[in-house]
């Protein structure tokens, strides 16, 4: 049974290929394109999750139009850095990132990289839910059935028993997060000072203090996370990317970066008018913001909000649970594509499920400190990635992993300056815990 299911699984990644083998042979270059575009765009715009999406909603009713617009650039330029890196080593290694670190540096710490992953994974499941019920308030579902049908959409997801198919239908609901560009026309923002504020990464009201590095942590954990390496690189591997295809690859993920930075900035561009008014988002719960914008955008402008919230939860706990059961499954050696059914791959899908039955389950205890969990799960994410980036640098400058395709001196000093980055940042809020009155 065990090599008729690698069978069917190999077999439907070959019927993949020869579409993509065809597309390429025909010169269908737009056809080619939609058939190797998917991971890159589903990381990055499930990147732009709930708490994620809350985060820059914080961000803009606190700070408005300015210094944060260009730095939420500046993360997703770092983001693309990391997952481009993904890309070749899931392209060249044909292996998900928990087998390869298992693989090249033992047992130990390759159960360390996968039980790092599964607590902030199912840490951020929790918030993904706290999205997907801050949504479904804004229209009166009670909490519990939120989380019930959240689980139960999630599930019919993956009933397609092929990684393609799951891909498409994820990817285009994933684009609902564009919902946030038209949220932030209706605002009325001053096209000024938008444009003033990415040339010159214009104010910051109040300076630097801890409430100030806080946001910018949490920004930066709505943007890079240790989730994305593993569900990028598994998903690469799944897919059957090769090496020929890097390029595709590249321009997936860089569009995926493209369209995630855009929302992300639409997100704070919507909810300045709360900074304008001095209403300050410590005044609002998680599904109180689509309430409080209603003055500003309209009822419609509002419910697609509470929806962008909805969706960015459900895309996001989608791929955040799937990276859980890529990890487990690589380090166990055991069954883990989407190209498997439930039988051929019980505890890929065990995993899976019971991430999300867990975490939904917290979320819907009633009084559940929600928007508290929101904001120091993205500081975590902080917190956590430096060892992921050392890991990923580690293994792309290895030669027997990537041979050829390994980082030049100028990628190494990007992937540094990421890691640096990261590493300062974390520095910065530990200062904050220290002096919690300082200010510069």
């Amino acid at each position: 049974m065990a090599v008729q299911d690698v069978g069917r699984e190999n077999a439907a990644r070959a019927l993949d290929r020869t579409r993509v083998d065809n597309a390429r042979k025909n010169r269908k270059k737009i056809w080619l394109l939609w058939l190797l575009i998917g991971p890159g765009i589903l990381v990055m715009l499930g990147e732009n999750d709930a708490p994620s999406m809350l985060s820059y909603s914080a961000t803009g009713s606190q700070f408005g139009i300015g210094f944060f617009l260009p730095f939420v650039l500046l993360t997703f330029a770092m983001a693309y850095i990391a997952q481009e890196i993904t890309v070749r080593l899931g392209a060249v290694s044909k292996t998900g990132h928990a087998e390869l670190i298992y693989r090249r540096f033992g047992r130990f710490w390759g159960n360390f990289a996968m039980l790092d992953l599964l607590f902030t994974n199912l840490l951020t499941l929790v918030t993904e839910f706290v999205g997907v019920v801050a949504g479904a308030g804004y229209f009166g579902i009670p909490a519990g059935w939120a989380v019930f049908g959240a689980i139960v959409l999630i599930g019919v997801s993956y009933t397609f028993r092929r990684y393609w198919t799951w891909e498409r239908v994820v990817m285009i609901l994933s684009l609902s997060n564009l919902v946030f560009i038209p949220i932030a026309i209706m605002a009325h923002p001053s096209w000024g000072a938008i444009g003033h504020s990415l040339i010159t990464f214009g104010p910051l009201p109040g300076g630097w203090n801890s409430n100030t590095i806080i946001i910018m942590l949490s920004d930066i954990g709505a943007t890079i996370t240790p989730w994305m390496l593993f569900f990028q690189q598994g998903a690469v591997s799944d897919k059957g990317l090769s090496i020929k295809d890097l390029t595709h690859g590249r321009i997936d993920t860089a569009l995926g970066a493209f369209l995630a930075a855009v929302a992300a900035m639409a997100c704070i561009i919507a909810t300045a008018p709360l900074y304008i008014h001095h209403m300050n988002a410590s005044q609002f719960g998680t599904a109180q913001f689509a309430q409080a914008l209603v003055p500003y955008v309209g009822h419609v402008g509002g419910a697609l909000f509470a929806l962008g919230i909805l969706e960015a939860g459900l895309v996001a706990a989608t791929a955040i649970a799937t990276s859980s059961a890529y990890a487990y499954g690589e380090v166990r050696r055991q069954a883990h594509s989407l190209n498997r059914n439930f039988k051929e791959a019980k505890s890929f899908y065990a995993v899976l499920f019971a991430a999300l039955v867990v975490t939904g389950g917290i979320v819907a205890i009633p009084h559940f400190p929600l928007e508290y969990v929101v904001l120091i799960v993205n500081v975590i994410a902080v917190l956590t990635m430096p060892p992921a980036i050392g890991f990923l640098l580690l293994l792309i400058n290895d030669k027997e992993v990537v041979g050829e395709y390994r980082n030049t001196w100028f990628l190494n000093v990007l992937g540094i300056g990421v890691g640096v980055f990261v590493s300062l940042a974390g520095l910065l809020y530990a200062m904050t815990i220290i002096f919690p009155n300082w200010q510069l």
